[in-house]
Protein backbone atom coordinates (compact mmCIF):
# COMPACT_ATOMS: atom_id res chain seq x y z
CA UNK A 1 0.00 0.00 0.00
CA UNK A 2 2.55 2.22 0.85
CA UNK A 3 4.28 1.32 -2.42
CA UNK A 4 1.60 2.13 -4.19
CA UNK A 5 0.66 5.83 -2.92
CA UNK A 6 4.75 6.63 -3.12
CA UNK A 7 4.26 5.36 -6.95
CA UNK A 8 1.81 7.25 -7.45
CA UNK A 9 2.66 11.29 -9.42
CA UNK A 10 2.61 14.48 -7.44
CA UNK A 11 -1.01 16.25 -8.28
CA UNK A 12 -0.05 20.02 -9.55
CA UNK A 13 -1.39 22.92 -7.50
CA UNK A 14 -4.80 24.61 -8.44
CA UNK A 15 -4.87 27.63 -10.62
CA UNK A 16 -6.57 29.78 -8.45
CA UNK A 17 -5.40 28.80 -4.81
CA UNK A 18 -3.19 31.97 -4.36
CA UNK A 19 -5.65 34.51 -6.32
CA UNK A 20 -7.71 36.36 -4.68
CA UNK A 21 -11.71 36.75 -5.35
CA UNK A 22 -12.51 40.71 -5.24
CA UNK A 23 -10.45 43.53 -5.94
CA UNK A 24 -7.89 44.69 -4.08
CA UNK A 25 -8.17 47.32 -2.25
CA UNK A 26 -5.71 49.86 -2.44
CA UNK A 27 -4.57 52.92 -0.54
CA UNK A 28 -6.42 56.30 -1.16
CA UNK A 29 -3.67 59.08 -1.93
CA UNK A 30 -4.26 62.60 -2.17
CA UNK A 31 -4.37 62.61 -5.81
CA UNK A 32 -7.08 60.06 -5.80
CA UNK A 33 -9.16 61.43 -3.34
CA UNK A 34 -9.80 64.61 -5.33
CA UNK A 35 -13.52 65.24 -6.77
CA UNK A 36 -13.74 65.82 -10.21
CA UNK A 37 -14.77 69.49 -11.05
CA UNK A 38 -18.16 69.15 -13.48
CA UNK A 39 -17.41 70.15 -17.03
CA UNK A 40 -19.43 72.82 -18.81
CA UNK A 41 -19.14 70.86 -22.08
CA UNK A 42 -20.85 67.40 -22.55
CA UNK A 43 -18.87 64.45 -21.83
CA UNK A 44 -16.97 62.91 -24.97
CA UNK A 45 -17.90 59.47 -26.09
CA UNK A 46 -15.60 57.06 -24.28
CA UNK A 47 -15.85 59.46 -21.23
CA UNK A 48 -15.29 56.66 -18.17
CA UNK A 49 -17.03 59.98 -15.75
CA UNK A 50 -20.34 60.25 -17.95
CA UNK A 51 -23.25 59.10 -16.19
CA UNK A 52 -24.91 57.17 -18.58
CA UNK A 53 -23.16 54.51 -20.48
CA UNK A 54 -21.51 55.59 -24.46
CA UNK A 55 -23.23 53.96 -27.50
CA UNK A 56 -21.07 54.85 -30.24
CA UNK A 57 -22.40 52.34 -32.56
CA UNK A 58 -25.87 51.60 -31.53
CA UNK A 59 -29.08 52.39 -33.36
CA UNK A 60 -31.92 53.19 -31.73
CA UNK A 61 -35.27 51.98 -32.96
CA UNK A 62 -37.22 54.10 -35.11
CA UNK A 63 -40.92 54.23 -35.74
CA UNK A 64 -40.96 54.94 -39.14
CA UNK A 65 -43.81 53.65 -41.51
CA UNK A 66 -43.07 51.00 -43.92
CA UNK A 67 -42.43 52.07 -47.67
CA UNK A 68 -45.02 50.77 -49.94
CA UNK A 69 -42.45 49.32 -52.41
CA UNK A 70 -43.76 47.87 -55.76
CA UNK A 71 -43.52 44.49 -56.49
CA UNK A 72 -42.69 42.80 -59.84
CA UNK A 73 -45.45 40.64 -61.12
CA UNK A 74 -43.69 37.21 -60.44
CA UNK A 75 -46.52 36.15 -63.87
CA UNK A 76 -45.26 38.65 -66.52
CA UNK A 77 -47.23 37.83 -69.95
CA UNK A 78 -47.71 39.54 -72.99
CA UNK A 79 -50.54 41.66 -73.81
CA UNK A 80 -51.87 43.66 -76.29
CA UNK A 81 -51.17 47.80 -76.28
CA UNK A 82 -53.62 50.24 -74.53
CA UNK A 83 -55.28 52.55 -77.44
CA UNK A 84 -53.70 55.92 -75.75
CA UNK A 85 -50.00 54.45 -76.29
CA UNK A 86 -51.10 52.35 -79.73
CA UNK A 87 -52.14 56.34 -81.05
CA UNK A 88 -48.85 57.44 -80.09
CA UNK A 89 -46.99 55.43 -82.12
CA UNK A 90 -49.10 56.14 -85.38
CA UNK A 91 -48.31 58.91 -88.07
CA UNK A 92 -50.41 61.17 -89.61
CA UNK A 93 -51.00 58.50 -92.59
CA UNK A 94 -50.83 55.74 -90.53
CA UNK A 95 -53.68 57.70 -88.45
CA UNK A 96 -56.24 58.24 -91.25
CA UNK A 97 -55.64 54.66 -92.93
CA UNK A 98 -57.35 53.35 -89.31
CA UNK A 99 -60.58 56.10 -89.49
CA UNK A 100 -61.20 55.18 -92.87
CA UNK A 101 -61.12 51.23 -92.12
CA UNK A 102 -63.34 52.49 -89.68
CA UNK A 103 -65.81 54.68 -91.23
CA UNK A 104 -65.96 51.84 -94.53
CA UNK A 105 -66.78 49.30 -92.05
CA UNK A 106 -69.14 50.86 -89.31
CA UNK A 107 -70.86 52.75 -92.19
CA UNK A 108 -72.72 56.46 -91.34
CA UNK A 109 -72.49 56.21 -87.98
CA UNK A 110 -69.10 56.65 -87.03
CA UNK A 111 -68.57 59.53 -90.11
CA UNK A 112 -71.42 61.78 -88.68
CA UNK A 113 -69.50 61.27 -84.98
CA UNK A 114 -66.02 61.85 -86.35
CA UNK A 115 -67.77 64.99 -88.11
CA UNK A 116 -69.43 66.01 -84.87
CA UNK A 117 -65.89 65.72 -83.03
CA UNK A 118 -63.54 67.10 -85.71
CA UNK A 119 -62.59 71.08 -85.81
CA UNK A 120 -63.22 72.18 -88.72
CA UNK A 121 -60.75 72.57 -91.13
CA UNK A 122 -59.01 75.70 -92.13
CA UNK A 123 -57.98 77.56 -95.33
CA UNK A 124 -54.81 77.39 -94.92
CA UNK A 125 -54.11 73.78 -93.89
CA UNK A 126 -56.73 73.06 -96.80
CA UNK A 127 -54.80 74.54 -99.39
CA UNK A 128 -51.94 72.98 -98.06
CA UNK A 129 -52.69 69.56 -98.47
CA UNK A 130 -54.08 71.00 -102.83
CA UNK A 131 -50.65 72.06 -102.41
CA UNK A 132 -49.26 68.83 -101.75
CA UNK A 133 -51.38 67.33 -104.12
CA UNK A 134 -50.02 69.70 -106.75
CA UNK A 135 -46.43 68.95 -105.61
CA UNK A 136 -46.66 65.15 -106.32
CA UNK A 137 -48.35 65.98 -109.66
CA UNK A 138 -45.45 68.18 -111.14
CA UNK A 139 -42.66 65.58 -109.79
CA UNK A 140 -44.26 63.45 -111.88
CA UNK A 141 -43.92 65.05 -114.89
CA UNK A 142 -40.73 63.36 -117.30
CA UNK A 143 -37.55 64.88 -117.67
CA UNK A 144 -36.66 66.37 -121.01
CA UNK A 145 -39.79 65.60 -122.34
CA UNK A 146 -42.52 68.21 -123.81
CA UNK A 147 -44.77 69.25 -120.83
CA UNK A 148 -47.93 69.43 -122.71
CA UNK A 149 -47.77 65.93 -124.55
CA UNK A 150 -49.63 63.17 -124.51
CA UNK A 151 -46.71 61.21 -122.65
CA UNK A 152 -46.63 63.55 -120.09
CA UNK A 153 -50.23 64.01 -119.75
CA UNK A 154 -50.50 60.11 -119.05
CA UNK A 155 -47.33 60.46 -116.90
CA UNK A 156 -49.43 62.69 -114.47
CA UNK A 157 -53.02 61.65 -115.13
CA UNK A 158 -53.79 60.05 -112.52
CA UNK A 159 -52.31 62.81 -109.67
CA UNK A 160 -54.03 65.37 -111.53
CA UNK A 161 -57.62 63.82 -110.93
CA UNK A 162 -56.78 63.38 -107.59
CA UNK A 163 -56.15 67.21 -107.40
CA UNK A 164 -59.19 67.75 -109.19
CA UNK A 165 -60.92 65.47 -106.87
CA UNK A 166 -59.72 67.08 -104.11
CA UNK A 167 -60.44 70.89 -105.04
CA UNK A 168 -64.31 69.52 -105.71
CA UNK A 169 -64.63 67.51 -102.39
CA UNK A 170 -63.11 71.08 -100.75
CA UNK A 171 -64.98 73.86 -102.17
CA UNK A 172 -68.15 73.15 -101.11
CA UNK A 173 -67.10 73.21 -97.69
CA UNK A 174 -66.33 76.97 -97.74
CA UNK A 175 -69.51 77.72 -99.16
CA UNK A 176 -72.61 79.23 -97.46
CA UNK A 177 -74.64 78.30 -95.78
CA UNK A 178 -71.45 75.76 -94.43
CA UNK A 179 -69.02 78.93 -93.67
CA UNK A 180 -71.46 81.85 -92.43
CA UNK A 181 -68.16 84.16 -92.95
CA UNK A 182 -67.75 85.70 -96.46
CA UNK A 183 -64.08 86.58 -95.84
CA UNK A 184 -62.95 83.05 -94.85
CA UNK A 185 -65.06 81.84 -98.43
CA UNK A 186 -63.36 84.69 -100.21
CA UNK A 187 -59.40 83.58 -99.11
CA UNK A 188 -60.01 80.07 -100.04
CA UNK A 189 -61.78 81.01 -103.48
CA UNK A 190 -58.35 83.48 -104.03
CA UNK A 191 -56.08 80.78 -102.82
CA UNK A 192 -57.75 78.16 -104.88
CA UNK A 193 -57.81 80.33 -108.08
CA UNK A 194 -53.58 80.16 -107.96
CA UNK A 195 -53.92 76.31 -107.97
CA UNK A 196 -55.97 76.78 -110.93
CA UNK A 197 -53.76 79.08 -112.99
CA UNK A 198 -50.75 76.45 -112.31
CA UNK A 199 -53.10 73.28 -113.66
CA UNK A 200 -50.81 72.51 -116.77
CA UNK A 201 -51.67 73.28 -120.59
CA UNK A 202 -51.84 70.41 -122.61
CA UNK A 203 -50.74 70.37 -126.44
CA UNK A 204 -54.11 68.09 -126.75
CA UNK A 205 -57.60 69.89 -126.14
CA UNK A 206 -59.54 67.30 -125.11
CA UNK A 207 -56.87 66.94 -122.28
CA UNK A 208 -57.52 70.46 -121.11
CA UNK A 209 -61.55 69.82 -120.06
CA UNK A 210 -60.53 69.09 -117.33
CA UNK A 211 -59.23 72.56 -116.45
CA UNK A 212 -61.89 74.10 -118.29
CA UNK A 213 -64.81 72.22 -116.15
CA UNK A 214 -62.31 73.16 -112.74
CA UNK A 215 -62.60 76.98 -114.20
CA UNK A 216 -66.25 76.66 -114.35
CA UNK A 217 -66.96 74.99 -111.37
CA UNK A 218 -64.94 77.89 -109.48
CA UNK A 219 -67.00 80.51 -111.08
CA UNK A 220 -69.91 79.16 -109.78
CA UNK A 221 -68.64 79.18 -106.42
CA UNK A 222 -67.43 83.25 -106.59
CA UNK A 223 -70.87 83.82 -107.72
CA UNK A 224 -72.37 82.01 -104.75
CA UNK A 225 -70.23 84.00 -101.98
CA UNK A 226 -70.58 86.91 -104.19
CA UNK A 227 -74.48 87.22 -103.52
CA UNK A 228 -74.30 86.01 -99.95
CA UNK A 229 -72.12 88.62 -99.29
CA UNK A 230 -73.80 91.34 -101.07
CA UNK A 231 -76.69 90.67 -98.28
CA UNK A 232 -74.39 91.70 -95.62
CA UNK A 233 -74.10 94.99 -94.97
CA UNK A 234 -74.89 96.02 -98.97
CA UNK A 235 -71.50 94.57 -99.77
CA UNK A 236 -69.37 96.88 -98.22
CA UNK A 237 -66.91 94.06 -97.25
CA UNK A 238 -66.89 93.02 -101.11
CA UNK A 239 -65.30 96.49 -101.83
CA UNK A 240 -63.20 97.39 -98.95
CA UNK A 241 -61.60 93.99 -99.09
CA UNK A 242 -60.44 94.57 -102.63
CA UNK A 243 -61.90 91.47 -104.11
CA UNK A 244 -63.28 93.55 -107.30
CA UNK A 245 -59.62 93.70 -108.03
CA UNK A 246 -58.50 90.29 -107.21
CA UNK A 247 -61.18 88.63 -109.17
CA UNK A 248 -60.81 90.77 -112.31
CA UNK A 249 -57.38 89.94 -112.37
CA UNK A 250 -58.37 86.03 -111.70
CA UNK A 251 -60.42 87.06 -115.03
CA UNK A 252 -57.57 88.04 -116.62
CA UNK A 253 -55.49 84.93 -115.79
CA UNK A 254 -58.35 82.32 -117.10
CA UNK A 255 -58.76 84.00 -120.24
CA UNK A 256 -62.31 85.45 -119.31
CA UNK A 257 -63.87 82.29 -117.87
CA UNK A 258 -65.07 84.05 -114.66
CA UNK A 259 -66.45 86.95 -116.56
CA UNK A 260 -70.13 85.93 -114.90
CA UNK A 261 -68.18 85.87 -111.48
CA UNK A 262 -67.26 89.36 -112.72
CA UNK A 263 -70.69 91.00 -113.63
CA UNK A 264 -72.37 89.36 -110.52
CA UNK A 265 -69.44 91.41 -108.10
CA UNK A 266 -70.55 94.55 -110.40
CA UNK A 267 -74.26 94.31 -110.18
CA UNK A 268 -73.50 93.67 -106.67
CA UNK A 269 -71.48 97.09 -105.96
CA UNK A 270 -73.87 98.99 -108.38
CA UNK A 271 -75.43 100.73 -105.52
CA UNK A 272 -71.91 102.59 -104.84
CA UNK A 273 -72.32 104.11 -108.11
CA UNK A 274 -75.76 105.62 -107.49
CA UNK A 275 -74.14 109.05 -105.73
CA UNK A 276 -71.70 109.47 -108.64
CA UNK A 277 -72.43 112.00 -111.10
CA UNK A 278 -72.22 111.91 -114.86
CA UNK A 279 -68.32 111.74 -115.73
CA UNK A 280 -67.17 112.22 -112.10
CA UNK A 281 -64.84 109.56 -110.74
CA UNK A 282 -65.45 110.20 -107.70
CA UNK A 283 -68.62 110.06 -105.23
CA UNK A 284 -70.62 113.26 -104.07
CA UNK A 285 -70.05 113.53 -100.40
CA UNK A 286 -73.73 114.90 -99.44
CA UNK A 287 -75.77 111.92 -101.70
CA UNK A 288 -73.09 108.81 -100.85
CA UNK A 289 -74.79 106.10 -99.62
CA UNK A 290 -71.45 104.96 -98.11
CA UNK A 291 -71.22 108.17 -96.59
CA UNK A 292 -74.46 107.97 -95.20
CA UNK A 293 -73.82 104.64 -93.76
CA UNK A 294 -70.51 106.10 -91.67
CA UNK A 295 -72.68 109.02 -90.45
CA UNK A 296 -75.84 106.87 -89.15
CA UNK A 297 -78.28 108.61 -91.77
CA UNK A 298 -78.91 105.74 -94.12
CA UNK A 299 -82.67 104.55 -94.84
CA UNK A 300 -85.86 106.33 -93.50
CA UNK A 301 -86.10 107.20 -90.27
CA UNK A 302 -82.48 107.48 -89.57
CA UNK A 303 -82.95 111.31 -88.29
CA UNK A 304 -85.69 110.52 -86.21
CA UNK A 305 -83.48 108.12 -84.27
CA UNK A 306 -80.49 110.50 -84.42
CA UNK A 307 -82.70 113.09 -82.62
CA UNK A 308 -84.64 110.87 -81.12
CA UNK A 309 -88.20 111.82 -81.88
CA UNK A 310 -90.57 109.55 -83.44
CA UNK A 311 -90.36 106.73 -80.89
Amino acid sequence: MNSLLAAAPPVPPHRFQDSRFSPNRTMATPSSSRKRKASLSPSPEGDPMSTSPAMPNARLPTNTTPRSIKRARPNLTGKPLLIPRLLETLDAKSLRSVIQALCDKHGSAIQEEIRHLAPRPSVSSTLQVLREYQHTMNAAFPIGDNPGSDYSYNRVRQHLNTLLDALSDFTPQFLPPVEPQSSTSLTYLDGVMSIIHELPQWDSASHNLVKENAYEEIARAWGCVIREASKRGGGIQLQYGGWDDKLRRHNELAGGRLAEAVNELRQSLAWMAAGRGPGTDHPEPQSSIRQQLFSGTYGPGAASMRTGTGW
